[in-house]
């Protein structure tokens, strides 16, 4: 079994020294639901109440109470029950099944309209749906943060050392993604690259090998040529990649050749269809498949975090943000303020912030007017908080150096170390009146500065 620390750990790269907690009692032998608090829902086992298999009222709450360092759940069993969507009784029903086999057969029979009926039809009741959290589900943050907040308690230290979540002491970050889903959508793909070049924005462009379109040589060229991203989305976009154990593995040994010839590091299911236990068939560094709160995907859950997480060898960067196609098609959206609301609950977590946005729909007016004004804002954002705008690829190489280094004592200051650590930054997570704080090192240095220039100056 994991250790209860062990998913803070790889969160926050601290100390482990500085994370000594143990469970109250043994776990129970049954997973089910419970929460902790007020507004956190949990699935996994614990050490007193009851579980129920699914989400409702009258939860057990199973917060710590007092300033002991004693848990009644694993927080880490939790984290990876979340993280890898086990919460769900059964990944679909068999009505459900046989409906979405039979529709992808239909679909490129369907008019565009037809389609989008029977896509609201299967989002009938969403809304009422009480985990994971809408729109942004903070679940394995705030889980984290409690650990870290009883820690202070139990121990009374002043702070916590961690290696902070970004490059170079960024607040946060975003990934630009762009899945083309036909041949309209890739015949557009260099007018989509020159929207995002006027907002100084680089993008990912996932592919389909062997879907309506052909993928030339060319069309790879200029995308790696103009400083872009390729990636692979599916094999052949039919919705039936995890269907069958043996068709899949046929089917990835297939992905991962079109991955080598592409140069691609990463991957998208097609619909964001996924079963991680598969995950170790592929040879890519990272996936962008998995969503955070699937409300309104065909295939429900969501893995209720906000940060960059390991599968296996695999980089799970999540998709955080609602898909451009379901805001302005099946919610009816005109502005952006839902991907505003999105970004600021992301923010507050320091987070990844993960956009979907297909050139098959951008195309036209009310899309290119709503992924225009998205640009601009993230600009602002840019200009305004310390944002940091990367690639895919980018992240994944930064989250697999961070994960490595290691935090130092030097006397009553800490330091990185490891490959990479010069765009590293310390921080501190305090408790401020209850709620976890964090401070970068190198902002107390340099108010420490100001402050002795001051003194000086006043002497």
């Amino acid at each position: 079994m994991s250790t209860p620390t062990q998913s803070v750990i790889e969160a926050y790269r601290c100390p482990a020294s500085f994370l000594q907690v143990e469970l109250q009692s043994e776990l129970s032998n049954d997973a089910g639901v419970f929460q902790v608090g007020p507004r956190l829902i949990c699935y996994g086992c614990s050490t007193k109440g009851f579980r129920k298999q699914q989400v409702g009222p009258h939860l057990y709450d199973a917060a710590p109470h007092g300033a002991e360092s004693f848990l009644p759940f694993n927080p880490t069993e939790i984290v990876e029950n979340l993280r890898l969507e086990r919460y769900l009784a059964t990944r679909e029903s068999w009505i459900r099944s046989s409906g979405r086999k039979t529709y992808y057969q239909l679909r490129p029979f369907l008019h565009h309209s037809i389609r989008r009926q029977i896509q609201k039809l299967q989002l009938r009741g969403w809304r009422t749906r009480p985990f994971p959290g809408w729109p942004v589900d903070l679940t394995v943050e705030c889980i984290h943060e409690q650990v870290l907040l009883l820690l202070l308690r139990a121990t009374g230290a002043d702070r916590i050392p961690f290696i902070w979540f970004w490059p170079h002491g960024k607040e946060s970050c975003v990934i630009m993604t762009h899945d083309v889903e036909g041949e309209a959508g890739r015949n557009f793909c260099p007018e989509l690259m020159d929207l995002d070049d006027s907002y100084g924005i680089k993008a990912s462009f996932q592919l389909v090998p062997q879907g309506s379109y052909s993928v030339s040589s060319n069309l790879l060229a200029t995308i790696r040529s103009r400083g872009f991203e390729v990636g692979i989305q599916d094999l052949n976009h039919d919705g039936r990649l995890y269907d069958d154990r043996a068709e899949f593995l046929r089917r990835a040994n297939l992905i991962n050749q079109y991955a080598r010839e592409y140069g691609a590091n990463g991957f998208r299911a097609g619909v964001l269809y996924r079963k991680p236990e598969w995950y170790d068939a592929f040879d890519f560094s990272f996936d962008m498949s998995i969503p955070n709160t699937a409300h309104l995907d065909p295939q429900r859950g969501g893995c209720c975090t906000v940060m960059p997480y390991f599968i296996g060898n695999i980089l799970e960067l999540p998709v955080t943000a609602t898909q451009d196609y379901m805001l302005a098609h099946l919610l009816g959206e005109r502005s952006i303020e839902l991907w505003k609301n999105q970004i600021r609950l992301i923010l507050g977590k320091n987070g990844l912030i993960t956009f979907i946005i297909h050139p098959d729909y951008v195309m036209h007016p009310v899309m290119r007017a709503l992924y225009t004004d998205l640009l601009q804002y993230v600009r602002e954002l840019q200009a305004t908080r310390k944002i940091w705008l990367a690639l895919p690829s980018a992240v994944d190489n930064w989250w697999r150096a961070r994960a490595k280094m290691q935090l130092v004592r030097n006397g009553d200051e800490w330091h990185i170390e490891g490959e990479g650590a010069e765009r590293a930054v310390v921080a501190y997570a305090k408790n401020v009146n209850g709620e976890l704080v964090y401070e970068l090192q190198a902002v107390l240095a340099e108010s420490r500065l100001r402050l002795d220039v001051f003194q000086r100056e006043r002497r």
